[in-house]
């Protein structure tokens, strides 16, 4: 644990460098901080979905703590999403049709945010769809990566709580 402590450590003070770095250079010609920035947060949140699944899929006992965890996990798995969706659109611009006009950082990331969320949950009002393959196809992982994630990770929840109510004796009345 000590290890991973270390690590997560190590990948925060790279993501300050570079929030400080983005506070300093205004301007990013290039875009080159962008794309660093991107592919380091695409990272760090998927190493964090990954660890928060696993802690949730390890629990012995379901305690509040697995319970936030769950929540916490379904959370982040939005943010993956999120990332690989700005990612396809910052590779291939015109990914998505129903992106603002205004096509500033804030608005562009506050659409697709919502966009990564309404398909996590499979709702999908149609507002925003995707037009390329691939953005078509990371709509698919995504809407499937929600219902797996509902289904298993949530029912290995429910199981460890069934199977620890069993085991403790009825209240005395």
């Amino acid at each position: 644990r000590r290890k991973a402590f270390w690590s997560y450590a190590a990948l925060f003070a790279f993501g300050l460098l570079l929030y400080l770095a983005r506070l300093l250079y205004r301007e990013d010609p290039g875009g080159g901080l962008q794309l660093v920035r991107l592919v380091f947060f695409s990272g760090f949140y998927t190493l964090v979905t990954v660890e928060i699944i696993l802690q949730v899929w390890r629990a012995k006992e379901v305690n509040h703590n697995v319970i936030f965890g769950l929540i916490s996990g379904y959370v982040s798995l939005g943010l993956v999403a999120f990332f690989l969706v700005l990612g396809i659109e910052a590779a291939q611009p015109g990914s998505f049709s129903g992106l603002p006009a205004n096509r500033t950082s804030g608005a562009l990331s506050e659409t697709l945010l919502y966009y990564a969320y309404i398909t996590l949950m499979t709702i999908g009002y149609g507002d925003i769809v995707p037009l390329t393959p691939v953005a078509r196809k990371a709509a698919m992982l995504i809407g499937l990566a929600g219902q797996f994630y509902l289904v298993i990770i949530t029912a290995v929840v429910v199981e460890k709580y069934i199977a620890a109510r069993k085991d403790t004796p009825p209240p005395a009345r």
